[in-house]
């Protein structure tokens, strides 16, 4: 029986969604706060509380966040009985307590919606040898598993809803996956009204992309490298050839793509031209601008929509048309 039909009910029929969880030593208290705290405000501002939950841990008892607050959790059970379970992750992908293959199967055998949150999602990944393009993590896990163990390349969504189990990039980016989660579950006045207590501005779609100074990292460590990326993303709307750019830099084109294929594993008109990608659809998830002003501002004043289509596999205008008709992403 899934979640939605194992719902709880107060004697005034309200409908009430249980959730667990799970923290690990060193967990990220900015995922627990944006979860919990979203619940509480959503608690008080309907007539009858829908939301319940309980920290969980493997043993129980008292555990510390990476930045030194302490959550006091039941241990794990059996046979869990809740709509929703969260994995926070600890900034550790490695870290043995993130190993929870078997806990996760035991939610979602009973129906529950489990939802894995930065390092948690990368350690499901790894441990299940999950197809990598269906799912996303944080940029900077996603990095660490296709540079250690040769996978993931994925579309650095915030997150991706593969059926039971959704793997987010956490971090400020699980205040929208909760949001939505409420919006689904109560309703988009609630939902509006948890944002703005929250001076959450926008509510960001699941297929929104990360931030792109996480989607490909800014910070080389190379200084020429870093430049070039700079002046990329000052120059969005009318592109900058890589000609002039190396000019500015001092330094030849060979070098420059050596770099690049050192670094980021691309070429720089690749890289420029993802990254223009990547704005592209952040505005089309995200706000009302036509397909063509869209690509205009994204130094694309011709042939947008198909090279939109042939690097995500749909074009714009469907997305649109689907966001407009699905609402809040999942």
């Amino acid at each position: 029986m899934g979640a939605h039909q194992r719902q709880k009910s107060l004697e005034t029929g309200q409908k009430v969604w249980s959730f667990d969880i799970i923290v690990a030593d060193g967990f990220v208290l900015t995922e627990l706060a944006a979860i919990t705290d979203l619940l509480r405000i959503a608690n008080r501002t309907v007539a009858q509380p829908p939301f319940t939950w309980a920290y969980r841990s493997a043993k129980g008892g008292r555990v510390a966040s990476g930045s030194g607050a302490f959550v006091e959790t039941e241990p794990f059970v059996q046979k869990p009985d809740v709509d929703f379970l969260f994995v926070v992750g600890n900034a550790d992908p490695d870290s043995p307590a993130l190993s929870l293959t078997q806990t996760i199967g035991s939610y979602t055998y009973r129906g529950c919606k489990v939802y894995l949150l930065a390092e948690a999602a990368s350690r499901y990944i790894r441990d299940n040898g999950s197809d990598a393009g269906g799912h996303t993590t944080h940029w900077e896990n996603s990095a660490l598993l296709r540079e250690r163990l040769g996978m993931f390349d994925s579309s650095h969504a915030i997150a991706s809803d593969t059926g039971p189990v959704v793997t987010c990039a956490g971090m400020g980016a699980t205040v929208d996956v909760v949001l939505a989660l409420i919006g689904r579950l109560v309703s988009s006045a609630t939902q509006m009204t948890v944002a703005n207590i929250m001076l959450h501005e926008q509510v960001r779609d699941f297929g929104s992309l990360q931030p792109f100074s996480g989607v490909k990292p800014t910070m080389t460590g190379d200084g020429d490298l870093d430049h070039c990326i700079r002046i990329m993303q000052d120059n969005m709307e009318d592109p900058v050839p890589i000609s002039e750019i190396v000019d500015m830099l001092g330094i030849s084109t060979r070098s420059l793509e050596r770099k690049f294929k050192t670094f980021l594993a691309t070429t720089p008109n690749t890289f420029y031209r993802e990254m223009r990608l990547s704005k592209a659809n952040n505005l089309l998830l995200n706000t009302t601008m036509s397909v063509r002003e869209i690509g205009l501002a994204c130094g694309f004043p011709s042939g947008f929509s198909g090279l939109y289509k042939s690097f995500f596999g749909i074009t714009p205008f469907a997305v649109r048309k689907s966001r407009r008709a699905g609402g809040d992403g999942e």
